[in-house]
């Protein structure tokens, strides 16, 4: 098994600088010892115009048959000689990976204390794989590898005997690939990529190979056009775990496309602060509204967009009208702790059948969410920048338009009346905004004009006479829905005569 790093250079920057971006000196060859055989490092030639590590891995087979244990294709083969006789010793996999992890670790993570400048530059690479297999053949490579930056991506087919060439080829391809990048990036596309592409594992994948596999593909795997592919394949289609990985590579994204942390992101579960504010009877009472709302509206098939930790959908689920009951949040944790709630894992067939949970932002349409009776935003819209609100306005009420939407969001002219809350402090911590009655009745007013609704107000909580209900919550209700009647409202006039909103 056999693969070769080489770069080009000149006397300012000699190509040998490849030995101390490797961590291994061109003038030495060197073993390590894996848990299945041997790795040789060796420079074929180092010069200053040209330098070329190789990695040769040294397969033990009874050594992989020992320690396999029926896992993976090396130790779970089709017939007893297969454990003895087989590709492992030349074709690169998982073995040729975890080698070069073991290796070259220190180059992997980028780190070059002698060259720091040169481990963070891009540098001229040609990368030569003899004999891989390509499960998904030469244009499965090239999809793979071309998005990552690669200037050539050659994938030529090893045929299955040159003697006989009407046998055709192998599933084998030599591996060329060139261009101009950062030698760790390079590191780290080979350590996932090549046991992607023999779509095996010649171990036991545990739930910490999802972390690896984010670590190694920590800024290109998130915006790969292949990730679903890649996660499964890497994976070895363990769906839960490659399920996990999406939800965060997607997270990942998220937090890219809109210029923030992963933990900014993913704020909805505050580990300081109870979600739910003091006093509890409020968030009981706010629940009690938007229950009576659906009611009212006739709805059975929910979303409760920003579930947050499943109260809401915990309260839906207890009555049997709701037959479908979906959950969307952005924060993975957030629906970790909802499913833990509601105890989805021991969940009885039906039951089990009416809820679901989902992750996605609210900035962005989804068809997941058309064709439902009722939204509901609950403590949602103050969360967002209010830049930001218009995409979410669309999302909801131009895209998915749901018949009824219930928008419940805090009263700021009530947080006077809140002893423990200093003056001019939000309520949470990752507000952005807190609105008057006024500024809510006339934002909903907006909305419902534009995208064809009509809007009413109810009161959630004790009705001061001087600053109003700690909570104001907007009952939407799309002009060409039946007309219901879901609490005593306070009317905003629509125009009658707007239609539907395309996009």
């Amino acid at each position: 098994m056999f693969l070769t790093i080489s770069t080009t250079g000149n006397p300012e920057r000699p190509a040998t600088d490849l030995g101390f971006l490797l961590h291994k000196h061109p003038e030495r060859a060197q073993a390590f010892s894996t848990s299945h055989g041997t790795a040789h490092v060796l420079y074929p030639e180092a010069s200053t115009e040209r330098c070329t590590a190789a990695l040769l891995l040294e397969v033990d087979p009874v050594a992989l048959v020992r320690r396999g244990k029926g896992k993976g294709r090396g130790g779970a083969p089709d017939s007893a000689l297969a454990q003895y006789v087989n590709d492992r010793p030349y074709a690169a996999s998982s073995l040729l990976a975890v080698a070069l992890a073991k290796v070259f670790k220190t180059a992997l993570h980028g780190v070059c204390q002698a060259m720091p400048e040169r481990a963070a530059a891009p540098l001229p690479l040609r990368i030569e794989v003899p004999a891989l297999p390509a499960r998904g053949g030469t244009g499965l490579v090239r999809a793979l590898f071309e998005p990552l930056g690669w200037d050539t991506v050659e994938a030529e087919p090893v045929v299955l005997d040159a003697e006989f060439p009407e046998w055709g080829d192998s599933r084998y391809v030599r591996l060329v690939l060139e261009g101009e990048l950062r030698l760790a990036d390079a590191l780290n596309h080979l350590y996932v990529l090549l046991p992607v592409l023999d779509d095996a594992k010649h171990y036991w994948v545990a739930p910490d190979e999802v972390d690896k596999l984010l670590r190694a593909g920590d800024g290109w795997l998130a915006g790969h056009p292949e990730r679903r592919l890649i996660t499964a394949r890497y994976l070895s289609r363990r769906w839960g775990l490659a399920r996990e990985a999406t939800e965060r590579l997607e997270l990942v994204r998220l937090a890219e496309a809109e210029g923030m942390d992963v933990e900014e992101v993913d704020n909805a579960v505050d580990e300081t602060t109870d979600t739910e504010e003091r006093p509890v009877p409020l968030a009981e009472r706010r629940r009690e509204a938007i229950l009576a709302a659906l009611d009212a509206a006739g709805a059975t098939r929910v979303l409760d967009l920003g579930c947050g930790q499943g109260q809401l959908v915990q309260a839906l689920l207890k009555d049997v009208r709701y037959t479908e009951i979906v959950g969307v949040d952005v924060s993975v944790r957030a629906l970790t702790v909802a499913a833990r709630r509601l105890r989805l894992d021991r969940m009885g067939e039906r039951q089990a059948a009416r809820v679901k949970l989902a992750q996605g932002s609210l900035a962005y349409t989804d068809k997941r969410l058309t064709g439902y009776d009722a939204a509901v935003l609950s403590e949602v819209i103050e969360h967002l920048d209010l830049p930001r609100l218009p995409a979410l306005e669309y999302a909801v009420f131009g895209s998915a338009r749901p018949r009824t939407v219930l928008v419940t969001t805090p009263n700021v002219e009530y947080n006077v009346r809140w002893e423990s809350l200093p003056a001019g402090h939000v309520r949470h911590g990752d507000h952005r905004f807190e609105w008057t009655r006024e500024e809510f009745r006339s934002w909903a007013a907006e909305v419902a004009r534009q995208y064809g609704y009509g809007v009413g107000f109810t009161p959630v909580g004790p009705d001061d006479p001087e600053v109003g209900p700690p909570t104001q919550m907007a009952v939407f209700t799309r002009d060409d829905a039946t007309p219901t009647d879901p609490a005593p409202t306070d009317p905003v006039p629509t125009d009658e005569t707007l239609k539907e909103v395309t996009a």
